[in-house]
C-alpha cells in the first residue's frame, strides 16, 4: 500500500471520557530513516523548550530485507535532567547538592529508559509493514503541544498516516508539512 493510500486513513481509536486528558496519535511517513531521525531529533529540542510533551515517540523502518524494526529515540535526557533538578534541591537539604544531583540525574535517565508507556509494538510493526521498503514513519503520542509554535518550525516534507489530531490542527500539520515539501 503507497503512502497516498495511507494518508487518508485515519486513527480508530476507541472514545475515552472527556473528564480524563487524551494523548493524541500522530504518525508521519519519511522517506527514510535517517529523515525520520532528523525529525526525531527536532521533536527532541522541542521538548527540551518545553513545545511539546510526549508520551511516546518511536520511529518504524521497514527495512530492505522487509523486516520492521523500531527505534525508541532517547528520551531519558528531559528525564536526567528533571531528576538532577530535584535531587539537587534535595541535596541542598542535607548539604550535599552535588552528590543529590547525581543520585537525581541518574535516577531520572534510568525511569526515562525503563519506561515502555505508549504505542502498542504490535501496532507499530503493522504500520511499518504498509510502508515502502526503506521507508520509515515517526510515531508519536502528543500529551501536550504549542501547536502554532511547533508547526512554524516543521522544515522537512511528510506525510501524515494515522492520526487522531482534533480536524483542525490534523489539516495545519498536513498543510505544515506539505508547505515544507514545496519550499524545499
Amino acid at each position: 500500500m503507497s503512502i497516498a493510500a495511507l494518508a487518508g486513513r485515519r486513527a480508530q481509536l476507541p472514545s475515552e471520557s472527556k473528564e480524563s486528558p487524551v494523548s493524541d496519535l500522530v504518525a508521519v511517513a519519511y522517506p527514510n530513516l535517517d529523515t525520520a531521525r532528523e525529525v526525531a531529533r527536532n521533536i527532541g529540542q522541542a521538548q527540551k523548550a518545553h513545545l511539546i510533551e510526549l508520551d511516546d515517540m518511536v520511529i518504524a523502518e521497514h527495512r530492505d530485507d522487509g523486516k520492521i524494526k523500531l527505534h525508541q529515540p532517547s528520551l531519558a535526557g528531559a528525564g536526567a535532567a528533571g531528576g538532577a533538578l530535584w535531587g539537587g534541591l534535595i541535596g541542598l537539604i542535607f548539604f550535599a547538592p552535588l552528590l543529590g544531583m547525581a543520585i537525581g540525574a541518574a535516577s531520572g535517565a534510568a525511569a526515562g529508559a525503563m519506561t515502555d508507556a505508549g504505542v502498542d509494538d504490535k501496532f507499530m510493526k503493522d504500520l511499518g509493514a504498509k510502508l515502502p521498503v526503506g521507508g520509515a514513519a515517526l510515531i508519536v503520542l502528543i500529551h501536550s503541544i504549542n501547536a502554532e509554535k511547533v508547526l512554524a518550525e516543521v522544515k522537512i516534507p511528510g506525510e501524515v498516516i494515522q492520526s487522531s489530531l482534533p480536524t483542525e490542527t490534523d489539516q495545519a500539520l498536513r498543510d505544515a508539512l506539505a508547505g515544507a515539501g514545496a519550499a524545499a
